[in-house]
């Protein structure tokens, strides 16, 4: 009999076509990826994969065996799901959110509330992706915009304004001489984003970045302009707010789970208390 967890590895790498890919998904050794699939093949006495120099394509039996491959891991995740909603606020809750709001905004905040969740084990991952909650990526995620994906429980949580910042010199010059700074594929079409691709025109972006703290960074340093987060330079008297722009640009913020995980009285826990935190820090936010 095949050992069931080995299905997910199947199909890590049938979707991300390699080896590298899987394990990069997963966040485990490629070795433990290959091993994982090759139990899976002798178990069911079938060749999954074709071994390329490059990637790993499959056969014509992994083929058949994708869609009921994924009929056993939607049942395993829903049972995941339902056994982390029977649990007590013993255990770990993973958290997904923008990289700069988690560690700008939120941590300290976390760390000034630590007895409000003791014996919970937190997993917070910033990322500027959007965690897929239905594969149990994370059980909790922050994000900018309301989620369009059916079948998920969203509560919004407030808003967040961005401007547009410059250390002061850049004020004394001509503004034909502005430079930009500014994010990179794919969060290039983000709202802030579009609005200060239209000021900047045909002037330079100069520096492209997924990496909003590396944009605040390179701000600070005089290298121009740039659309940052009121949370994040409240406090910052080497920035001043560019006069005479459209905006502030309004980004809501909402806390999304899975119906299933909802019920968990740790990720209720945790995502109450971030809600708190959220109304607590509405002025600098916004």
């Amino acid at each position: 009999m095949p050992a069931w967890d080995d299905v997910r590895f199947f199909l890590a790498v049938a979707r991300e076509g390699s080896l590298s890919g899987a394990a990069r998904t997963l966040r485990v050794e490629h070795s433990t990826v290959a091993r994982r699939v090759g139990a899976l093949e002798v178990s069911l006495g079938v060749r999954l994969f074709d071994r390329l120099p490059r990637s790993w394509a499959l056969t014509s039996d992994g083929e058949a065996l994708i869609a009921p491959a994924e009929r056993l891991e939607h049942e395993g995740l829903a049972f995941s799901r339902a056994a982390t909603s029977a649990t007590s606020l013993q255990g770990t809750v993973r958290i997904s959110a923008p990289p700069v709001f988690a560690s700008q905004f939120l941590v300290p905040r976390l760390a000034s509330r630590n007895d409000r969740w003791k014996g919970i084990d937190l997993d917070l991952v910033g990322e500027v992706r959007t965690a897929n909650l239905h594969r149990r990526e994370a059980d909790l995620s922050l994000r900018f915009m309301r989620p369009s994906e059916p079948g998920l429980a969203a509560r919004k949580l407030g808003v967040l304004s961005f401007h547009v910042f410059a250390a002061p010199a850049w004020l004394a010059r001509a503004e034909a001489e502005w430079c930009f700074l500014g994010y990179g594929n794919p969060l290039s079409d983000v709202p802030h984003q579009q609005l200060l691709a239209r000021m900047a025109g045909d002037r330079p972006f100069i520096l492209k970045s997924n990496d909003l703290a590396a944009i605040h960074r390179a701000c600070r340093d005089g290298m121009g302009l740039a659309m940052l987060p009121n949370f994040l330079v409240h406090i910052d008297d080497g920035l001043v707010k560019v006069p005479g722009v459209d905006g502030p640009v309004l980004r809501e913020i909402w806390c999304v789970v899975h119906p299933d995980v909802r019920r968990s009285p740790r990720v209720r826990l945790m995502a109450d208390l971030i809600a708190e935190l959220v109304a607590e820090g509405s002025e600098i936010l916004a």
